[in-house]
């Protein structure tokens, strides 16, 4: 019986890896074999146009002196920052908004109307905001004309550049963080909330104690992949800006593609994008470290 049910465990298991395998040689093919490819390939010297040359740690080492890079990892941390920040509490206190009172059609219009930009490319939406933003002829600078308010060089200025690349980000993604948070709000049983108010819990009280607590797998969910997304842009700054004025809206990601398909400094292009691999995988180990201290699962 033992040796009977021994054999059908083998052939249990021989199925399952069979299952799996399509997928491990995919992840092999397009994930693993890539990614140390590049690792090999950031240790070396690399014009395209002649075999590797191998210098071990030298990219990383001019990495640290390289007062270009130093500034486009700055522009980063700061879009990252702003533009997931911004999702996040304006996609809430919309969700708060739709969920809290409005009649089922004024729902529906809601969502649709906010999730719309989500399905748009980036880069469609980009080519109008570039219109939208124009210093000269842009609707947006007309009217403030009107109202009495100088022209604001929304794009030419390096006070201003960044800020709206990130304000467009922002707008392009609130949609879908919206409809995540709404489906949070949803899923919080109305119980909890009446017997908040028969202790006489203020609205602030439910929100803090009942309603955020109750959210925080979506509000952790919804961290990592902005983090995610926002650490790789590419294509708004490179369409309005170009990563201009000077670098005042390069990216890390432009900056990878300027050395490596501009410059043809592929192994110099590679390191810095090990770099940026190895940022968005400590945010993202440090998120889940700390999210066990303040996410709540029922």
């Amino acid at each position: 019986m033992k040796k009977h049910m021994s054999e059908q465990r083998k052939k249990e298991i021989m199925a399952a890896y069979l299952f799996l395998l399509p997928t491990l040689i995919g992840y092999a093919i397009f994930i693993a074999g890539p990614t140390i490819a590049a690792f090999t390939l950031s240790l070396c010297k690399w014009d395209v146009l002649t075999p590797p040359n191998f210098t071990g740690l030298s990219n990383f080492r001019r990495l640290l002196h390289d007062a270009r890079f130093l500034i486009v990892l700055k522009n980063t941390l700061i879009f990252t920052a702003g533009a997931v920040g911004l999702e996040i509490i304006i996609g809430l206190i919309i969700a708060l908004m739709i969920n809290r009172g409005a009649p089922g059609i004024l729902r529906y219009f809601f969502r649709t109307t906010y999730f719309f930009p989500v399905i748009v490319s980036l880069a469609s939406v980009s080519i109008v905001w570039q219109f939208l933003l124009n210093t000269d002829f842009g609707p947006i600078n007309y009217y403030l004309g009107k109202l009495g308010f100088d022209r604001i060089p929304w794009l030419s200025s390096s006070r201003w550049a960044l800020l709206s690349v990130i304000g467009l980000f922002a707008w392009k993604n609130l949609g879908f963080y919206m409809i995540l948070f709404l489906a949070a709000l949803q899923s919080v049983p109305r119980q909890l909330y009446e017997a908040a108010e028969i202790d006489g819990a203020s609205s602030w009280q439910k929100f803090w104690g009942i309603t955020l607590s109750l959210i925080t797998p979506t509000l952790f969910f919804a961290i990592v992949i902005g983090l995610i997304g926002a650490f790789q842009l590419f294509d708004a700054p490179y369409i309005m800006t170009e990563g201009g004025p000077g670098d005042a809206t390069r990216t890390l990601v432009m900056y990878i593609y300027l050395n490596g398909f501009r410059f043809l400094k592929m192994g110099y292009a590679v390191s810095s994008s090990m770099v940026l691999l190895a940022i968005i995988l400590i945010c993202t180990i440090f998120q889940f470290g700390v999210g066990r201290k303040w996410v709540f699962y029922q």
